[in-house]
Parts: structure tokens; sequence; C-alpha cells
């Protein structure tokens, strides 16, 4: 596919989808629908997941990379392709230019979590760290680009990245023919946009709706506006939809065929990656999992049978770790708590006998005797427990206090 110059491409339509899906034959996996009896409990209608976590790379992003990139001419592919990314595209720039024999370099933030550094140097790219913020980062490579002639490929700003992540669409419907609402999450847009354009094309009665993190939702005020706009101090665990402003390109399909754009919140993304994790056995990072959060935000308002995709798999461990800590809190499965007891032998072993007893599993225990507050024979115990959700929480409290403890907090 040939394309002018940035600022002024032809609109894109259904056939540049199916010639992406041509062109991705043998390279992009067809990534399967998991059915979640979970959410279509809560839904009333089947729900299904689009399991790009489990395509190549670990994300949607090969499919857009490997056709901008095929869509170069020779010269262009002697100069090279730069890119800028922290994680999922430049997994995909790397890949896809190492299947077509050309050279890429990708800049990545300083901070970059190691496993997905060390991921995009093993698909074949050179990878420069640059910057600590990736605005810093996208700086550099277009630096690089100007410098050295490599051809910039943006993550979500161009006619052919937006056409083949669309092949997504395609996809689910081929997959899922009865399908009535497809739920993605949104950064730039490219995905979303892409995918609109295919469905509608063919299934114009469809459904779409878009997902942003609440701290980093540039759509919202964007559609209002008319326009794309710029939103600052972005603030979400989502760093696959963490993107300040949207895509010139794909801001007017967005416009144009989506729906409804809708904002979900940290413990929201939270919760459903956890859902993932404990229901689906999936692997998702925390923008993946943002259509489950809308789900599970309002399971009522969704029309289904409903296609949940989940978009990408390549989470940190590090990070995952503070995530599911962070998701079993908010699914009310920790619970923290101040108590006072008689300071004398046994108090305490006293008191873990009613927490046995309670099944709650106790994860800390502070003890302490010397606080001004406590009488002379008082001694007060910080706690927390691992429960089984809010209603045991209620429970073990009130186990406390019927054993005659002041359950403080």
């Amino acid at each position: 596919m040939n394309f002018p110059p940035p600022g002024r491409f032809p609109p894109l339509i259904l056939d540049d989808v199916r010639g992406a899906q041509k062109m991705l034959s043998g390279v992009s996996r067809v990534t399967p629908l998991e059915g979640s009896r979970h959410l279509s409990a809560l839904v009333g209608a089947p729900v299904q997941f689009k399991c790009e976590n489990l395509q190549r790379t670990g994300s949607f992003k090969l499919r857009g990379a490997y056709v901008r990139i095929s869509g170069l001419s020779p010269v262009e592919r002697a100069a090279g392709v730069v890119a800028a990314s922290a994680g999922n595209h430049a997994q995909g720039v790397a890949l896809a230019s190492a299947l077509l024999g050309v050279r890429s370099t990708v800049f990545m933030p300083v901070g970059a979590p190691l496993p997905k550094i060390a991921a995009t140097r093993e698909y074949g790219a050179e990878v420069r760290l640059h910057g600590h913020v990736v605005d810093e980062t996208l700086a550099a490579a277009q630096e690089y680009a100007h410098e050295t002639g490599a051809v910039f490929i943006h993550p979500f700003d161009h006619p052919d990245i937006i056409a083949g992540q669309g092949t997504v669409g395609l996809e689910i419907l081929e997959q899922c023919p009865e399908v009535r609402t497809i739920v993605v999450g949104i950064g730039g847009g490219g995905l979303a946009a892409g995918i609109a354009v295919a469905v509608k094309a063919i299934r114009p009665d469809v459904r779409i709706i878009g997902v942003q993190a609440a701290g980093a939702a540039s759509y919202p005020p964007s559609l209002a506006a008319g326009h794309p706009v710029s939103i600052g101090a972005l603030q979400t665990m989502a760093d696959g939809i963490k993107v300040g402003r949207p895509g010139d390109v794909p801001f007017g399909l967005v416009q144009e065929l989506v729906d409804e754009v809708r904002t979900v919140s940290e413990d929201e993304l939270s919760s459903a990656l956890l859902l993932c994790l404990e229901r689906a056995k999936m692997v998702v990072e925390p923008a993946g999992a943002s259509p489950v959060a809308a789900l599970l935000s309002d399971p009522k308002s969704f029309r289904g049978p409903v296609v949940a995709l989940l978009s990408g798999g390549n989470v940190d461990p590090l990070l995952m770790q503070r995530i599911l800590t962070h998701g079993m809190s908010a699914a009310g499965r920790y619970l923290s708590l101040r108590l006072r007891l008689t300071d004398r032998p046994g108090a305490l072993a006293t008191m873990l006998g009613v927490l046995t007893v309670a099944d709650a599993n106790v994860l800390d225990v502070s003890h302490v005797r010397t606080d001004p507050r406590l009488g002379l024979t008082e001694a007060e115990v910080e706690l927390h427990l691992e429960t089984k959700g809010p209603e045991h929480c209620e429970e073990v409290a009130a186990a406390l206090r019927e054993a005659g403890y002041l359950v403080l907090t």
C-alpha cells in the first residue's frame, strides 16, 4: 500500500484492511476466541475474549508494523526504519523488520522494563536507551530519522498501521459472526480505528466501544472538541494506552465509526487483570485488560454476544506483582485492621485462634505495647489479612468483636 505524505492520506476503506490481511497471511497468528463464563453471567449474554495477548511478540502491534514496513519502497527499506516505544510497538517493529530483512533501530526510555528491552533486541533491533519519558524518546527517534534518512514507524498515526490492526476486526467477524458488541482499549486510536473500518463496513449494526484509562483519557475531550486535544499529567498503570493526544488519522475514523468511548479507573483495571489471571488463566497487561474492566464496571449496559479484545500480554513481572496486590485489595481480598487486647501471656495466640476459626490468613502482625494512648494492661495489634472477599472481611471483623476485641479499623 502506497500512501501520500502525512496530512494527505486518502480515506481508509475495507479493501485496505483486506489487503493487509492477505499480506499478514503466514506472518501474524489468527488468535483464538475464548469464552468467559463469569463475564457471560454478569452481562447476561455470551462474552468472549479475542486473545491478541497470544499473538507473536505478545500483542497486536506486529500486524500494523509489518504492513507499514512491507509498503516501503526499496530505497526506503535500504535506509532502515526507526521507532520509539516502551514495549509492544518496539517488539512489533523489531520482528517485522527482521522478517522483511530491514535494519531497525528502536529508541526506548531509560526506565523501560528489562524484559521488554531484551525481547526487542532478541527480535533483531538495535536498541538505544534515551530519555525518561516517552516524549523524549520519541523526539530522539525522530531526530535520528532526520539525520540518517531512516523511515520513522509511528505506532498508530498512519493508514498502513491502522489497516494492519484492522485485521483483528475481520478475524472477529469470521470467528463470531453473531457478535453484537466489540470492546477495545484505546490509546492513540489505531487499533480501534482499524477494527471500526473493517467491522462497520461489513456489519454496521455491531456496536464498537472504546475504553481508556481515566488517568490518560485524551479521546473524550477530543471528541467533545471535534479535533485531537492534548492532555497532560498522564497517570495510569496501563502503559499500552497511555497516550496524551489522539493520532490525527485514527481520530477521524474513531469519531465517525466508534459508537462510544468509556473510561475505567485504576482499581477497575487491576481487578480486571486479576480476573483474567484467576478465571481465564490469561496473562494480560493492564491496557489489554481495559475492555474487561469496562465490562466489570457496568455489565448490563453491553448488548451480547460481546467480544472483548485482550490486546497484549507484555507485562513486567515486578509491575505484575504490584498490580496483583492492588487488584486483590480492590477486590476486597485484603483486610487491614487494628485492635486492642489485654497485654498478658497468650493473648496474641488466643486472638490468632479466632482468626484461624474465621479462616483468615495472617500476612503480617505488628504488636505495640508502648503507645501512650494505651492503658497499663493494654496492647495494640495491627493485622494485615488475606480474605475471600468483602463479605468475608465483614465476617472476620464481626468474629473479632464477638470474641470481645475492640476493633479500631
